[in-house]
């Protein structure tokens, strides 16, 4: 059972991109992995999000990545990364996506400096015009700009995004967003609140600690999105030390880890990425052994 009906529906996980010992980029692997998650239920990926470390390819790698996904599962199943310092290379990066048949794109606004609503404006129409269903990527964080739900509305309203991915952790805006833009599709952005955005009304989760455990976090999402709440609440509670992780500074170590800790190659990441502390290693291997322990996969 599924409930994806578009390509940015479901659970498409923003992938980690496996490296080889000296850093460069494993894409055979890269392409066992999304086959891997595609077959343990998840609907789709999300190649070159920061997760997949994006900000440290060359240009020829990150092109390769997303080629590497739609070649292993189908370009409809294939959500690539578009961010970028500008709107025109983040247009680029989404005509090359159109070009090699992709689904949709992710897009964040402008992350080189704290970018006013005109500009973001400018930048999603740009990026629209590739003529690829566009995601927009709320992370305040750490591109200092703010997709409030009535900013969210007005590119909903100019036929800009179709879906936003929510990472702000504030659920109290899906139901804003259900009011002022009830077209726009919301999609959880930050793993640790996937119930409580479930039950609000999301229709899909890019994802990322699937990239470890596919198939109990499908469930859990279904689960969520079903409001069956006997069967989410005791595997939120066991997956909750691990989907936290995904909303602090060190989510691609802490992730890449608990690949490795279950037999899926995550391996080093590139700088400025330094590894985990024993402290932080520690807690991450304990959760993912926990998991496992009990029979989650």
């Amino acid at each position: 059972m599924t409930t994806r009906t578009k390509p940015w529906h479901g659970v498409m996980v923003a992938t980690a991109l496996p490296l080889h010992d000296e850093l460069s980029v494993d894409n055979e692997g890269y392409a066992a992995h999304c086959r891997w998650l595609v077959e343990n239920g998840c609907d789709g990926v999300v190649p070159n999000g920061s997760l997949g470390e994006y900000q440290t390819l060359t240009p020829e790698e990150r092109a390769k990545v997303a080629e590497t996904a739609v070649a292993a599962i189908g370009g409809e199943r294939v959500m690539a990364g578009v961010g970028a310092y500008g709107a025109a290379e983040s247009r680029r990066w989404a005509e090359h996506a159109r070009e090699i048949g992709c689904g949709s794109v992710l897009a964040l606004p402008p992350n080189t400096y704290r970018a006013d609503e005109r500009a973001v404006l400018e930048h999603y129409r740009q990026v629209a015009e590739a003529g690829v269903p566009v995601v927009a990527y709320n992370n305040p964080y750490d591109t200092k700009v703010d997709l409030t739900p009535a900013l969210l509305a007005k590119l909903h309203a100019e036929g800009l995004i179709v879906a936003v991915k929510e990472f702000t952790g504030d659920v109290r805006r899906a139901y804003e967003l259900a009011e002022l833009a009830p077209g726009l599709d919301l999609l959880v952005g930050s793993d640790d609140v996937l119930l409580e955005l479930g039950i609000a009304g999301a229709v899909g989760w890019i994802a990322g600690f699937p990239n470890a455990l596919p198939a109990a976090n499908v469930a859990l999402y279904r689960a969520a999105l079903a409001r069956d709440l006997d069967t989410a609440l005791p595997l939120y509670r066991t997956l909750h030390p691990l989907l936290r992780w995904d909303s602090k500074i060190e989510f691609v170590q802490a992730i890449k880890l608990s690949m490795d800790v279950v037999g899926r190659r995550g391996g080093p990441c590139r700088q400025p990425r330094v590894p985990l502390t024993d402290e932080q290693s520690a807690a991450v291997r304990a959760a993912t052994e926990k998991a496992l322990a009990e029979g989650i996969a």
